[in-house]
């Protein structure tokens, strides 16, 4: 029989078309293909950035030093253990627990972001970017005190020559003022021996966190035997946190009471985190001739203070104890936020006040 006849492979069937047109749908895909790529982009970013936001509140609600990763380990080592066995804790394992369970209270999500493991890469991503914005938090709290501590210092002490807003050398032992703060209680700034032997740092006059500094106390001064009195009352700390929690402005005002509502009330987790905790430790710095964010300064642990002021409110050794550390508290609520009045308003008050006369009033008309 004939052969078919043969098709050449290089015939072409085609439709021509314009170059131009051709040239438009390619771009017109590629533009698309990117909108899909910046889509995806736009939302990562937007996840990115609220990682980050909410990371924010770590350092100033939850811990201070301790790494997130800690926190979670520890929670992971209590759920290998099981409710069958003894649980042995040391007083770190303790603090890492109640700071993996304070993160949880801060941020509810966390737990059920953490326990995705079908997507690990983005767990880790988002622990990188809580760290982020918990640190960026810290810096940028301590860099808010630097300037405000000298303002505040000189207005109160009227040191000559005055703290330097920039220059962080001319702090700590060698600025009197800032050295009458951070002295310990025990000592007596005014005595030029103790000066002398706090600056050189001789047997008798070493400075660690196992003292508490006078400017944690009400009127720059404790007494020795009772310590407790007026403890973390100081004008400057009251300061130092409204700057920090409420706004720079609002930390002018100190000798009254607050004037807002009562925020910390109506939520517990601030009630419980919030007093100032990490402020102590940050104000300490801005006292400080340290330049750079440090645990350890000379022979002060930062570290060490932190759990030393923490273990105070969280660990009381009995009731007469925490019921002081609740009235502290609440001596905080007030001074800091207010109390509202709205309670004591009696039904007769409250029918006399214009939006209920206004009611009565349109009621009758009607009659």
């Amino acid at each position: 029989p004939p052969s078919e006849p043969s098709v050449s492979v290089t015939a072409s069937i085609a439709v021509a078309t314009s170059d131009n047109a051709r040239q438009r749908r390619k771009i017109a895909a590629l533009e698309e293909k990117l909108q899909v790529l910046e889509a995806g982009r736009m939302v990562k970013q937007k996840y990115s950035n609220y990682f980050m936001s909410q990371g924010r509140a770590i350092r100033r609600l939850v811990i201070l030093f301790d790494n997130i990763e800690d926190l979670i380990n520890e929670n992971d080592r209590r759920c290998d253990i099981g409710d069958d066995e003894d649980l042995e804790e040391t007083i770190d394992q303790y603090r890492l627990q109640m700071g993996f369970i304070t993160l949880n209270n801060v941020l509810p999500w966390f737990h059920r972001k953490a326990s995705d493991t079908e997507e690990y890469d983005n767990y880790v991503q988002m622990l990188k970017k809580l760290r982020q914005g918990a640190d960026s938090a810290r810096g940028d709290d301590t860099s808010k005190l630097k300037s405000l501590v000298a303002d505040w210092v000189n207005r109160e002490f009227k040191p000559n020559p005055p703290v330097d807003y920039e220059d962080k050398h001319s702090r700590g032992f060698v600025n009197d003022a800032c050295g009458k703060l951070l002295c310990p209680t025990e000592l007596d700034w005014n005595n030029p021996i103790v000066r002398a032997g706090i600056r050189d740092r001789a047997d008798g006059y070493i400075v660690t966190e196992m003292s508490f500094p006078t400017f944690l106390y009400e009127k720059y001064t404790a007494d020795q035997d009772h310590l407790e009195e007026g403890l973390f009352k100081s004008p400057i700390l009251v300061q130092a946190f409204k700057s920090i929690f409420t706004s720079p402005s609002s930390a002018k005002e100190i000798d009254g009471e607050g004037d807002g509502a009562n925020i910390i009330e109506n939520n517990r987790r601030a009630k419980r985190e919030l007093f100032g905790r990490k402020v102590k430790t940050h104000l300490r710095f801005a006292l400080s001739a340290v330049t750079s964010w440090r645990s350890v300064d000379g022979d002060f642990d930062y570290v060490q203070f932190w759990r030393i002021i923490v273990d105070f409110f969280e660990k009381a050794p009995g009731r007469l104890a925490q019921r002081k550390v609740e009235r502290l508290l609440a001596w905080w609520t007030r001074k800091v936020f207010g109390t509202s009045r709205r309670a004591e308003l009696t039904d007769a008050a409250k029918s006399s006040m214009s939006v209920n006369a206004l009611a009565r009033q349109r009621a009758q008309e009607e009659d």
